[in-house]
């Protein structure tokens, strides 16, 4: 299987430059997420490694070979777009076909790769169905069969899962995941959507303003987050921030409006390089819960504004000096609005971002 490079890639319409000189290495059997807000650059380097936009500078390498110039049909590259983009008038078992029948593939062959590409996908009821007759999951589905029927090296997805309901996602994201542990290949998945890119990658790619943010596993994103940015992209509830004073008083602690945290060991040597400066504290909902016996630089005292009760859990939207808080918390939790109550901070959920370069501390 193909290891991808691209190297130093840039993309200008005319005068504007919109994906400036990204590096990136996708390994073996990788799947790749690329996330990020709209315009961040994502779609454009999904489509650049397709062919189907054109590279204004560097190279895209597929195993020590360049296709930055190679017409899409050369690249060995199979693609699921956000619209399904199936043909209206052909059944399930035609529209998967579709690339084979254009090879003048064995008639055999075809019929063997459609059935058990349609088994994986739980499509062999539809085969004989057009895409009109198909729900929207399912066309999804047919979308997917037609890409895996072409044997491909790389599988490209363009948000595939953007126009279904929130039902159909989760049902679509387990189906995708199962897949994967079936089909070993390089897959380079574009969404805006963090929970698919956490949920789904080997590997996620934040990207914002054209420069990739931070690449790692979900969980050193998730735990590690390199800047602000990224901090509070990944993670839903998104994490809360807290402008804060550092003072050192024998330990070191984070003071502002309404609260005293002492930090952790782990980054209190750097938080010190700051000498006293100003930073920003960052606390993920899920990272506070409820203690009234915490020891006062180990919590923040929030006074509950809106409770959203989402079955198990509760999310609760906070005052804090001034500042809104987020907190996650299990829903049998006595609250009552406008209660203020105390919420321990665990150490290792603590996370400080110099205030003028976003970057972590």
């Amino acid at each position: 299987m193909p290891s991808i490079q691209l190297q130093r890639l840039v993309k200008r319409y005319g005068g504007l430059e919109v994906l400036h000189g990204i590096d990136l290495d996708m390994a073996e059997n990788e799947f790749t997420v690329l996330v990020g807000p709209s315009g961040c650059g994502k779609s454009t380097t999904l489509r650049m490694l397709a062919g189907l936009e054109s590279v204004s500078d560097g190279d895209i390498v597929v195993d020590g070979r360049s296709i930055a110039h190679l017409d899409p049909k050369d690249r060995d590259i199979a693609m699921v777009f956000q619209d399904y983009a199936l043909y209206p008038h052909m059944n399930v078992a035609r529209n998967m076909s579709f690339s084979l029948r254009l090879k003048k593939r064995p008639r055999d062959e075809i019929d063997r790769k459609v059935r058990a590409t349609a088994e994986m996908l739980g499509l062999t009821p539809y085969l004989d169905r057009k895409p009109g007759e198909l729900s929207g999951g399912q066309r999804q589905r047919v979308a997917m069969g037609r890409a895996l029927c072409r044997d491909a090296g790389i599988f490209l997805f363009d948000e595939p899962l953007s126009n279904l309901d929130a039902k159909l996602r989760g049902q679509m994201r387990a189906e995708l995941a199962m897949m994967r542990q079936s089909v070993r290949k390089n897959m380079v998945y574009v969404t805006h959507d963090q929970i698919e890119a956490m949920t789904l990658a080997d590997r996620i790619v934040v990207m914002n303003g054209g420069h990739i943010q931070q690449q790692g596993t979900p969980s050193e994103l998730f735990r590690r987050p390199v800047n602000r940015f990224v901090a509070g992209f990944l993670g839903s509830p998104p994490m809360n921030f807290l402008e804060a004073e550092l003072v050192d008083d024998g330990g070191l602690h984070a003071r502002g409006a309404g609260f005293s945290l002492r930090l952790p060991e782990d980054i209190v040597t750097r938080a010190r390089k700051l000498g006293g400066g100003r930073a920003t504290l960052g606390i993920r909902p899920s990272d506070l819960e409820y203690a009234p016996e915490a020891a006062p630089d180990r919590a923040l005292d929030l006074r509950v504004i809106v409770s959203e009760y989402i079955g198990a859990q509760s999310v609760l939207i906070c005052d804090c000096g001034g500042t809104r808080v987020t907190v996650e918390i299990k829903s049998e939790t006595p609250i009552a609005l406008g209660e203020t109550l105390r919420f321990a901070a665990r150490p290792e959920g603590l996370h400080l971002f110099d205030p003028e370069t976003e970057r972590a501390i």
